[in-house]
């Protein structure tokens, strides 16, 4: 078995077309996993299995596959780059020890990478950067660097000097052997001469070389005493000190090369073995206690530990249910009985499977800082942890951001709705971030998701993974109401006919709350006018009742309710009254409060070539946008605006006209605002519609 120390578990993320896939297949060829390397824009890339991926030559799964390089195990995960699909990486990270971050050398610290980079904070991951395509247009190392200083506010640690720019770019210059490392045209990664440093580059290496020294240093202070003094410290000494300093998240050692022409690779795999942390180099992970608050305790990563583990992602194919696991601590053997702790339900684990990619290898059993995959688990979702029976403990679990988009989707004929229900459940355990719903006024079926392409995909998917045909209704904005004024009021439930009869009356207060705080609820009886054992009634006739919005139906967000007094009946009261009372009290003082509709409004972030930004600028005024910044950059310009989503569908087919297809785009949920009046008009009366016709 190999030693856990010799374990790297670590994901490749960054914003789409930066080269992730590309770097992936390159470390693939590189450690003899495949021989053919595939290409993204041939759309035959390892990692890119799923139909949908190869033609639209992006990721949209996190993919898994291990391989072996100088003597260490690697577990990689590649993980997407478009916002819509920003859960994969999340709950990747989660999972990894190490990543490595990969920026385009033209196009620099794109808007993705920052979501991914701050998600990578969150999770704590150590990482080594790679500047890719290098042998772009436009490419400048030294800019990105700056990029990562001023954008992300982290701190690159140059380990490489690029030979050459553009076209021209031939290699590298490894700083801490002041060797260049040159390759031929050949394409072959393994075709490269170490040389001496190039005559005009000497003075750029000595300089950049002591910066790194500098910053390395300061994580052992004996060296930096004898660094002060003169005298300079060995390799040895400065790769242990970078790797403290990677492990402490100080700095990110930064790499630069071109995966598509196999130049650079092999010095981020030995960085990834030198830099990055084995599991047991990093903060174990905190176990929980039923209702998710820590127990102090953690899953340390040892394999005479119980076992413990995280299931991060949930994946269907032909075999039958995937479930991926992260292994934290002990070990487990084929035919084990494991507890799930969140369904309180024991399994017994038939097979286990190492992945690479589409392709599996059966394994005996797994241990801590494993990444595998269970066959056929009947109950597990995303988050789940899975224990040793006797001694049940829970891991911190995922916390998924709500769908700001929905469409409603109807089957064809009579045998797809019955398909329809099947493949829609096997979906939803894979994607924590897409939910369903069914309506039951209408019946229809509604998909909710992260943004046009995330539905769009799953509508894809419906079609061609489970043949299942659908109508699909056009997108339907995720809206929800809010109140604008306090009101003080007073309601009371009597129902006498005959027998024990119903009573409740509660005088009460609703205010709005502060922007993102939900619905809160206060007592301030005193005196047992309301009996205390009534007031979670209350509480629950308003909760229950803020689904529905008194303007046009939408979810009710912030706002309060103080029951400030009320009566009782000795007899005739009832929780059930009390929960009465509150769900007609909600629906006679919402209408008096000043209830106002909001809408989501989206960071938006436009690149589009020099000669049509005052194009887009003008579209996106008109579609209510509030533009925030314009940065130039080599090859175009970057726009920040934040836009209604309402107003962006079919943005992407409008942006490509304006730019002759040149102009890209990302967006992503910021926060709720108040719609203006004349849009929330025509929301409610299409609403109203809508409830006419049912």
């Amino acid at each position: 078995m190999t030693d856990i120390s010799k374990y790297r578990n670590i994901g490749i993320f960054a914003h789409v077309d930066a080269g992730k896939t590309t770097t992936t297949e390159r470390i693939l060829k590189l450690t003899g996993k495949i021989h053919k390397t595939g290409e993204v824009h041939d759309g035959e890339a390892t990692t890119d299995f799923m139909e949908q991926e190869a033609e639209r030559g992006i990721t949209i799964q996190s993919a898994a596959t291990s391989c072996q390089w100088n003597g260490h195990r690697m577990n990689i995960i590649d993980t997407p780059g478009h916002v819509d699909f920003t859960i994969e990486v999340y709950r990747s990270l989660k999972v990894l020890d190490g990543g490595v971050g990969v920026f385009c050398g033209s196009g620099g610290v794109e808007p993705q990478s920052e979501t991914n980079w701050r998600y990578a904070n969150e999770s704590e991951v150590a990482r080594v950067i790679f500047v890719n395509k290098l042998d772009r247009m436009g490419a400048d190392f030294y800019r990105v660097v700056g990029q990562v200083e001023s954008v992300l506010a982290a701190n690159p640690l140059v380990m490489v000097l690029p030979i050459g720019v553009e076209e021209g770019f031939v290699g590298v210059v490894d700083l801490l052997s002041r060797k260049a490392y040159v390759w031929d045209d050949s394409g072959l990664p393994e075709n490269f001469k170490i040389e001496e440093v190039p005559a005009d580059m000497t003075d750029k290496v000595e300089e950049w070389r002591e910066k790194l020294i500098e910053t390395a240093v300061e994580q052992d202070d004996d060296l930096m005493e004898k660094y002060l003094e003169g005298e300079e410290p060995s390799i040895d000494d400065l790769k242990r000190c970078i790797r403290k300093g990677t492990i402490a998240l100080d700095f990110f050692p930064t790499y630069c090369g071109s995966a598509f022409k196999n130049k650079g690779i092999q010095l981020v795999l030995d960085a990834v073995v030198d830099y990055l942390p084995n599991p047991t180099e990093v903060t174990p992970q905190p176990l929980t206690d039923e209702e998710g608050n820590e127990t102090g305790k953690f899953a340390i990563v040892d394999d005479k530990e119980p076992f413990r583990a995280l299931a991060f992602k949930i994946m269907d194919d032909r075999f039958g249910a995937l479930t991926f696991v992260r292994v934290y601590s002990g070990t487990l053997n084929k035919g084990d009985t494991i507890l799930n702790t969140f369904t309180g339900k024991t399994e017994r684990i038939g097979r286990i499977v190492e992945m690479h990619a589409n392709d599996r290898i059966e394994l005996d059993g797994c241990r801590a800082g494993d990444i595998v995959a269970f066959i056929g688990m009947k109950n597990v979702q995303t988050g789940h942890t899975l224990c040793d029976p006797k001694h049940p403990a829970t891991l911190e679990p995922m916390v998924f951001p709500d769908p700001v988009i929905s469409i409603a989707v109807a089957p064809k004929d009579k045998a797809a709705s019955e398909k329809l229900g099947i493949a829609i459940g096997k979906m939803v355990q894979e994607d924590p971030s897409f939910r369903v719903e069914t309506d039951e006024e209408s019946g229809e079926t509604i998909l909710k998701g992260m943004g046009e392409l995330h539905l769009d995909i799953k509508v894809d998917i419906l079609k061609r993974t489970h043949g299942v045909e659908v109508v699909v209704g056009k997108p339907q904005v995720a809206y929800r109401e809010t109140i604008t004024q306090r009101i003080e009021d007073s309601y009371t439930h009597k129902k006498q006919s005959g027998g024990s009869g119903q009573f409740g009356k509660i005088e009460y207060t609703i205010e709005p709350g502060e922007p993102g705080t939900g619905y809160e609820f206060e007592s301030k009886v005193t005196g047992g006018n309301v009996p205390r054992e009534f007031w979670p009634a209350v509480e629950k006739g308003f909760r229950s009742s803020m689904e529905k919005g008194v303007l046009a139906g939408y979810p009710c967000l912030d706002f309060k309710v103080i029951l400030n007094d009320g009566a009782f009946h000795a007899v005739d009261s009832s929780a059930i009254a009390f929960e009465i009372a509150a769900k007609a009290a909600y629906r006679q003082t919402m209408p008096k409060a000043g209830p106002q509709l909001m809408e989501p409004i989206m960071k938006v972030d436009v690149f589009t070539p020099d000669d049509n930004v005052g194009d887009v600028i003008g579209d996106l005024n008109r579609r209510r946008g509030m533009i925030k910044s314009q940065e130039p950059g080599p090859t175009g310009v970057r726009i920040k605006a934040e836009c209604p989503l309402s107003e962006m569908f079919g943005y992407i087919g409008d942006l490509r006209t304006m730019t002759s297809g040149r102009g890209q785009f990302s967006m992503e949920f910021l926060h709720y605002m108040p719609c203006p009046k004349n849009v929330a008009e025509v929301v409610i009366k299409e609403a109203h519609e809508r409830e006419a016709k049912k």
